[in-house]
Formats: C-alpha cells, structure tokens, sequence
C-alpha cells in the first residue's frame, strides 16, 4: 500500500503485528500504517517520524499516526541481517503483497553497489566468475593471459596481475573471506546465495582496504528443514553441469550443508595443426558447512571446500605478430607469413609443444593449454551478542596448487609458450565489534585484519624460435612472503530531519619479499637434442632480493539524506589504498624487481535510490569522480639484445569519472524488467611510457630492438566507455498449478584498449560487440522440479573479452560461440 492510497480517504484495514499477538483497529482513521521491513520489502511510513535502519540490525519504519488520534504506537519489527545474509533470508511470512523487487534493504545504504539474486545468475546461466561482469555497470572480469587468473576491473580501476605476488586493485570474497589472489576463487561459483559488487575504495567495515572495490559471493548456509536438490545442464558441445546439495538439522541446534557442482566438456576451439579440440571443461568442487548455535546469542559457523581443476584453457588468435621473416627459421602456417598481421577462422586457434620443452617442465608432449590444479581450504566465523554489541572473528585457510601450460602467441611458433607451477598458502584473520548506541542513532564497528601469505612459484618459457634475440628455454624460480595487517573503525550518527552522517578510517601496514629469485636460459634443442637440454650451454642469472613496505591510511566521510521512505539521497568522498607491488615474471635484469610505489585514489560519489512507484518503477543511479595516483600497471621496457619484458611501473597521475544508472520495471503483472548503464572516461594526467605498436613496427621494420616512448598525457586511459547490460523476464500461471517464465537478457560492451595507447591501432584493443541470450522454464507451484531450455550468443557473434602480449605477438582472447543448452532440476 503506498502513502499516495493512506492519504487518499478513510481506510478500513485489520494489522497484524509480529509481537505475539493481534491488534485490531475497526474505526475509520486518517493514516493506518503497516510496518514491515525486510526483502518483503512490505513498509508503509508517513513522510514525518520514521527511523532509519543500518545493515547491521534493520528495523521497520515507525509510524507516529496513531499518537495524533490517540491511538496506540505500532510496534516496530526488527529483521536481524548481517553482511553474510542474502536477500533470500530477509524474507518475513506476512498477510500482505511481497515486494516484487528484491534487496529491500539495500535501498536504504548510501553506496552504489550492485546485487545479484541467486534466480538471476541461474537464468542468465552464470557458469563461471567471467560471466558476472555481464551483470554489472562499468564492471570487467577477464582472463589473464588466457590462465586462470582472473583480472577485475571496476570504473577502470583494475591490476593485470600476470604473476599472481601483488595485492589485486579489487578485492574478491566468498561467504566473508577474503581471497588474496583472484585465481583461488576458481570453481567455487556454485551454491550461491548472491553476489554484490561494489565500487570504489573500501575497508572501512570489513576486510582489506583497496582502491578498486570489492567482489562479494555468498553461498547457501544450513537449513533448518532436510531438503536436498539435483540439477542436470546439458548444451552445446557436451558440456555438461551438474549440481546437488543437501542440506537440514543434525541435533537441535547443529545443522549442515554439503553443495557440490562438476562441469565437463563444452570445449569448442579447434587446431588444424593438431586436428583436435580445445576448451573442454573438467573441474569439480565440494563445499560442506556446519552451522551450530549453542545458545540463544552465538552462532559458530565451520565452512571447508575442495575444488580440482583440469580444464583445457581457451587459448588466443594472433591479431598481430612482428617477428621479421627469416628463411628456414619459421613454419609458414596456411600459408601466412609469420611477419604479416592475421586472424585466424573465429573457432580456430594454434599451439606448440617443444619436446625439450615437455621435458624441461616434466609434462607430456602432446599437452594442451590446460590446467592441473587443486584448491583447498576451509574457515570458521564465530559470533557473539554481548547485548551492548556483537563480537565476530572469521579465521580462515586457503591452498593453491597450480600447474598450467599456456601459449600465449597462439601459434605453432615456440616464441610464447608458457608453463607455470604455483603453491600458495594463505591464512587470515579478522575480529570485529559492532553495535548500535543512543537508541539506535548511532551505529559502529571496530576491527582487526591481518593477513599472511606465503607462495613458491616456476615459470618456465620456451623462446626456441624467436631467434636471434633468444632463441632459448627458460626458468625462473622464486619464493614470496606477504604479511597484511589492518585496522578499521565506521561510525554513523543519525540527525534530525533524516540525516545521517557517516565516516570510517582505515590503516594497514603491508611487507613482501621476492628471494630465492634464480633464472636460468637452456640452450635451443634446435641445437641440440630434441629431448635432452644442453646442460653445457647454460646461464644462471642469479637476483639480490627484493622487497615492498607500505604504511598508509584511507578513508571515507559523507551523508545520507532520507526525505522520504522511497528516496535515499547521498554524497561521500574516501580515499583508497593498495600496496606497491613486485615483478617475478621471466626476470633478465635487476632493474625489473625494483617495486612499486602503492596506488591511491580520492574518489568522490554522489547518487540516489528510489523505489518511484512501489512494486513498478525503481530508479538508482550514481555519478563519480576519481584522482587516481601511482595506478599499479604491467608495461614492457626495451632492452636492445633482448626484447620487450615486463615490468610493473606506476603511472603518476590520471582521472576517471562516469556515470551509472540501474532501472527495474514492472509495468503490468506478469513483466519484469532490469537495465543496468555504465559510462565512464579516463585519461591520463601525466604519464610518459613504452608506445608498444612503435616498437613492435620498429622491430618488423629492421630486426632491431629500440626503446620508443611516448608521452601520453590526455590520452584515454582505454577502458570501455559504455557497458549495457540487462534482462526482460514474462511470468504466467500457464495452468492452475504450474509456472511458465520465457525471458530475454543482453549485454553490450564497447571498445577497450589490451596495451597502452592502443584504442585506434589494430589488434592492441578490443572490438566493441553486442550479444543476447534467452530461456524459457517450466516448473509447478511448488518449486519441486523445473524445466528450462536456453541459450547464449543467439545471433553467433564473434567478439573478443580479453588480450595482450607477449614477445612479438598481440593476441585476442575469443568469447564463446553460440550455446544451447537445458537444464533439469529436483528440490525435495
């Protein structure tokens, strides 16, 4: 019921308060108002007397109408809520309409973060963590190098971190944890509850402070009913997903969940070369947790998961390779010459696999780009209530072992191929109090984060035939230890007139090492035997160690304004910190280990939320402004004997602003709607660089390597200007007790440079493409089973998501063609 109704006339209406007991109200009034408030999202206020809830306890709207008639107050009803909880657990059984739109509470916090329901990410047939940025506005998820190491990039703030050491510019959690390096959230997409994504500098509240923002995934915690789930998906090119959980009480007050996923086949490259497939999927996880309450006030909450990896990796087309022709040194493939720019056919692409090479890294001849890895660890949150506040600590440990072979020229050349082994431990822990004083007008939280990681890691490279600069294979070893210890405290204090002000600090002291640094150059088997290193011919480049220390403090101030129950008004400015960061990849010299200075960034945001027209239109939008300095970023330097290598190097001084808007409709019944916008545009202030399309020119040209810069002050910075994405979703009661759904969902993405300056030369950006999905579902009332039939990339687009280079060659990383696929699911 809206206010605009409550005005309009004498209302007669019974409530039900959640007190334990009715209340009946017969007479005729001015102003009757039911509070509830909760993912029902059921809240009816007058504009005059209403108080506002905060994330950590959420209460209902209170209503002063009844004093002016004499009447009794309504009582307001609390929905506990932490930052663990989906929209799902907020539900409230009441005898009135449910909202239509979901995270309710999330209207009223001043930040522009986006969430993603559980239902969505199973209709848009989110299978991996790359698919999320079609779900976002101003959001890039993309592979690195074509690894499984995931790159985020939210409002153009993002690391390319290729060798997995450094601290990522956004920050990815899973039920609360926080995952130091992006490749450790492999295969844990399953089970989920939802997803937040949120912008902008963070660790104020929870966690680790960062410049870009955070990825947030919560799974599924133990039911208090045993009820279990089976789901077969099957599509284009046998892939095959399955999925099941069970799930309800062991005792009283313990209970359980065990969530497990496998996903197979759906491999769709093809090497003419090789005559054989590329792509196929092969991972499987398992996920347990135990929930026990020994008491009415604590909650301690064990989560442990496995997960093993042996995909094949989809590998790159060759956009353009500057390798000058030298006769009997190159295989000419389809007749191309090695020193020309081409694509290959959209499904093909190519690889090597030196047989010195295979033995070197100990692996079979015939691999494909794949990965062998296993992932483990678990986590255990305890909470507390101790009345004046609540007490939470989460000690978690997390495992990686990776082994993943790579061709990153996408060629039968052996002038990129890459074969990395990575063991990785991670162990963290946070402590926190929050609570609320002064009647619920002041709201904090006080915490501890430290963080402690520990990696060994072999990058083998095989150079055979990019001669005369090197013409080797290569090793280089290292160890790295980090240590991250944070602090953070957040207030907000709530005025008269709906005003609240808020404001957090943070401050962490962060220290890495590189040592044990050693590389080591193999002499060419085109020299010698084709299965055995010339161990005679070799050369060990040995390193000093190197090291980063950062001891900086961020923060945040701002106000939210709240006129009305359905318009949340808010400004804030913080500023984000993220530590200096180290290069361990394929290290020639001492001047590649020299670190990095941190990164900061003063961002200011203003935005608002607004449900316009409760259950039909709801409008959020946001606008923002950063001062990005010493951006962390991964640039090649010349060295003339040798060739382009990378190294990490600040860039001084640049800025970004942009805009960003969701809309969700409802215009009749049985009609959803959601558009998310993003635009943004960045440019650098000052920043003087290698112009990598000059000295890969130069290189064509005359076979000789030269340093070329270029000073790239106003340039644009590259990042995509407009990302669209969205859904359309119908919903009828096809029969009497059975639901049919058909939906259509898009996303448009455009142009994005893969190096610096490359936004108008050819094969150093991304094409912009636009794609659409479908499905359509059938299930009974009762949710017991369902049926749906989808599909993805309808009109076969051929587009690119990530790129980048190495050596010589620039390659593009393909996006999947079409996919259609049905899905079949049981929930007893």
């Amino acid at each position: 019921m809206g206010l605009g109704m409550l005005k309009s006339g004498w209302i007669e209406r019974r409530a039900v308060l959640f007190s334990g007991e009715k209340r009946r109200a017969t007479s005729y009034i001015n102003t009757l108002s039911l509070v509830v408030y909760g993912v029902a999202g059921l809240t009816v206020a007058r504009e005059e007397g209403y108080a506002r809830s905060n994330a950590a306890q959420v209460g209902a709207w209170s209503n002063n109408a009844a004093s002016v008639h004499g009447k009794k107050k309504l009582k307001k009803i609390e929905v506990k809520n932490t930052a663990y909880q989906s929209a799902h657990s907020e539900d409230i059984d009441v005898k009135s309409r449910r909202a239509v739109f979901n995270f309710t509470r999330e209207q009223h916090e001043a930040n522009s973060d986006t969430h993603i329901s559980a239902e969505r990410l199973k209709q848009q047939g989110v299978v991996s963590i790359f698919n999320l940025q079609n779900l976002a506005p101003n959001l890039s998820i993309q592979q690195s190098n074509g690894t499984s190491t995931v790159d985020f990039n939210i409002r153009g703030i993002g690391m390319r971190d290729i060798t997995n050491n450094n601290t990522q510019s956004v920050m990815t959690y899973i039920d609360g944890v926080a995952y130091p390096f992006s490749s450790m959230m492999t295969g844990q997409l399953f089970d989920v509850s939802a997803v937040s994504i949120k912008p902008g500098p963070v660790g104020f509240e929870h966690g680790q402070a960062d410049t870009g923002g955070e990825v947030n995934i919560v799974t599924n915690d133990p039911t208090d009913k045993l009820h279990g789930g089976l789901s077969e998906d099957i599509a284009s090119y046998a892939r095959s997903r399955t999925d099941a959980y069970i799930s309800g009480p062991i005792t009283e007050n313990l209970g359980f969940r065990i969530a497990a996923q496998t996903l197979q086949g759906g491999g769709w490259q093809y090497s003419p070369s090789h005559n054989t497939n590329l792509g196929d999927a092969d991972t499987g996880a398992v996920r347990g947790k135990l929930k026990w309450n020994p008491d009415s006030k604590t909650e301690i909450k064990l989560t442990a998961q496995w997960v093993q990896d042996r995909s094949e990796n989809i590998n790159g087309v060759t956009t353009v390779n500057s390798l000058p022709s030298r006769p009997g040194n190159l295989v000419s493939l389809n007749g191309s010459s090695p020193a020309g720019s081409y694509v290959l056919p959209y499904r093909q692409t190519e690889w090597s696999m030196n047989p010195a090479f295979a033995n070197l890294i100990g692996r079979n001849a015939n691999l494909k780009p794949s990965e062998r890895n296993v992932l483990w660890g678990f986590n255990l949150r305890f909470v507390r209530d101790l009345n004046f506040a609540k007490l939470e600590t989460i000690s978690a440990y997390e495992t990686e072992h990776r082994g993943e072979f790579i061709d990153e020229d996408a060629t039968i050349w052996r002038t990129g191929d890459e074969y990395r082994t990575i063991s990785t431990n991670s162990f963290s822990q946070e402590i926190k109090l929050y609570g609320n004083s002064l009647h619920d007008r002041l709201k904090w939280i006080v915490g501890a984060y430290y963080n402690r990681v520990q990696s060994k890691q072999n990058e083998f490279l095989d150079f055979t035939d990019y001669t005369p600069a090197r013409g080797y294979l290569s090793q280089t070893k290292f160890n790295d230890d980090q240590q991250t210890f944070s602090q953070y405290a957040h207030l907000s204090y709530q005025l008269p007139r709906h005003v609240t002000l808020f404001g957090g600090i943070s401050h962490e002291a962060d220290d890495r090492q590189l040592y044990n640094l050693h590389t080591i150059h193999y002499a060419s088997s085109n020299l010698c035997s084709a299965t055995k290193l010339c161990q005679a011919q070799t050369q060990d480049l040995g390193f000093a160690a190197s090291g980063a220390a950062s001891n900086q403090f961020s923060g945040e101030i701002g106000v939210q304004w709240q006129p009305v129950q359905n318009f949340m008004y808010y400004f804030k400015v913080s500023k984000g910190f993220k530590p200096g960061a180290l290069t361990a990849n394929n290290t020639v010299v001492q001047e590649q280990l020299v670190p990095t200075k941190p990164e900061t960034v003063l961002a200011y945001e203003t935005g608002f939320k607004s449900d316009i027209i409760k259950n039909k239109v709801r409008l959020n939008a946001a606008a923002f402004y950063y001062d990005y300095r010493g951006q962390e970023l991964a640039s090649p330097i010349v060295l003339p004997q040798y060739g382009t290598i990378g190294k990490y190097i600040n860039i001084p001084h640049s800025e970004i602003w942009g805009i960003e808007a969701t809309l969700e409709l409802h215009p009749f019944k049985n009609l959803f709607i959601s558009q998310n916008i993003g635009y943004q545009r960045g440019n650098y202030i000052r920043f003087e660089a290698t112009d990598l399309p000059a000295v890969n020119a130069h290189y064509k040209n005359t076979g000789q390597w030269a340093q070329i810069n270029t000073n790239y002050a106003n340039e644009d910075m590259g990042n995509p200007k407009l990302t669209l994405n969205g859904f359309a979703n119908y919903r009828v009661n096809a029969f009497r007790y059975y639901q049919w759904e058909t939906g259509l969902d898009w996303q448009y993405r455009s142009t994005q440079a893969t190096s610096v300056g490359g936004l108008n030369t050819y094969g150093y950006h991304l094409p912009p493409y636009f794609t659409l999905g479908a499905h359509m579902s059938f299930r009974p009332n009762s949710g017991k089973w369902n049926v749906t039939i989808y599909g993805s990339n309808l009109a076969n687009r051929k587009y690119y998501t990530a790129g980048g280079s190495v050596t010589v060659s620039q390659y593009w990383l393909p996006a999947p063609p079409r996919f259609i696929g049905a899905r079949v699911g049981f929930d007893l």
